[in-house]
This record gives structure tokens, sequence and C-alpha cells, in this order.
């Protein structure tokens, strides 16, 4: 299978998210889109940050009714700090029956050159980019001429988790930025406020 790797810490999942995991699954030719929670690092509390089961959680919650979106941990037993490359190596490694790829929005395309053994993630994996409206992309070498970069005509969603944390925090009404599933476990947790 050709598998869609989603990364994020989805504090919380949102509708955003969501609508983006399910183009990608349902209008190319991924047929899985794992969305990987990435653990909290030991090394940066954040306070906001709620713990990895809680917000895998809300992943299983927001993805029970979609089969082609699939939560996963594999981050959760790799040694941290972790990078995108390693994770990478190891899902080959543990599944080599799969093809991986990786989603990600214009911002995080444009600090790609950044991460560690970029160079090796842009030759070796195809990388699905969907648009943001407040970024532009920016063509460096290390990206000019690269056919595994797709741009992906999905719908622009503006909407941030660390938005919606402050807005649960000032009381405000945010029911409909998230899923029905995840709201009623945000509400019943007190998550947030």
């Amino acid at each position: 299978m050709n598998i869609g790797l989603y990364f994020g810490t989805f504090n919380p999942m949102h509708v955003g998210h969501l609508v983006i995991a399910n183009h990608l699954a349902e209008h190319s030719d991924l047929d899985q889109v794992w969305i990987v929670v990435t653990p909290q690092s030991p090394h940066k509390k954040k306070q906001s940050l709620l713990d990895d089961r809680q917000r895998l959680e809300m992943v299983y919650r927001a993805t029970k009714e979609y089969p082609k979106l699939v939560p996963s941990t594999i981050e959760f037993d790799l040694p941290q700090p972790n990078y995108t490359v390693r994770t990478l190596a190891y899902l080959e490694e543990k599944h080599p029956e799969h093809s991986f790829a990786l989603i990600m929005g214009e911002d995080n395309l444009n600090s790609l050159p950044k991460w560690k053994n970029a160079e090796v993630i842009i030759k070796r994996y195809p990388i699905y980019v969907y648009p943001r409206k407040s970024t532009e992309a920016k063509k460096t070498a290390l990206l000019a001429n690269e056919a595994k970069i797709i741009k992906i005509d999905a719908p622009i969603m503006e909407l941030s988790s660390t938005f919606i944390r402050q807005q649960i925090k000032a009381g405000q009404n945010i029911r409909p930025m998230l899923p029905e599933a995840v709201w009623d476990y945000l509400d019943e947790m007190n998550f947030y406020k």
C-alpha cells in the first residue's frame, strides 16, 4: 500500500486536520493516511500540550468513521528526541510491504531544508504539500527540481490548534471547529480551560 504520513501534535485534532487528511486519502494515489501523533519531548514541557495518550484518543475519536485514516503511535516507542528521517527508516524496516510519503503544509516545506538529513528525505520520499493561505513556498536549491514534491489542490484550512486552545480558555464556543467526538472528549475531560 501507498501510505501518506501526516505528522503532528494534534493538540487538539480539529476539522482542518480531518479535511486535509481525508482529502488526500480520497483524492490522491495514497491508499491510507496514517495520522502520526508526535510525542511530547521530555526536554520541552509545554503546559498546553496534553499527554500523548490523550491526544491519541482525540485522533482515534476523530477518525473512527474514516477507514482510510489510521491513527499511529509509531513515534511513541522511538528514542527521543526523534527525527522524521529515523521514523521513515523504522517504518520501512517494520513495513517493507508499504511505500511511504510525507504530508505537510507549504509552511513546513519551507523549513524542510533545515531538517536532519533533509536531502535523504527529499530524494527518497514523495512529499504531498497542501496549500496555506499565509505562506508562499520558497524554492531553495535543495527543493528546486524535485519531482517528488507533489502540490495538492486541497481546501485551504486556516485553522490552528493554538487558536482553538486560546478560544476554549477564553470561554468561546468553538464546537464547529472540532469533530463532534473530539469536542465531547474535550468537554468531558475539561481540557484547555
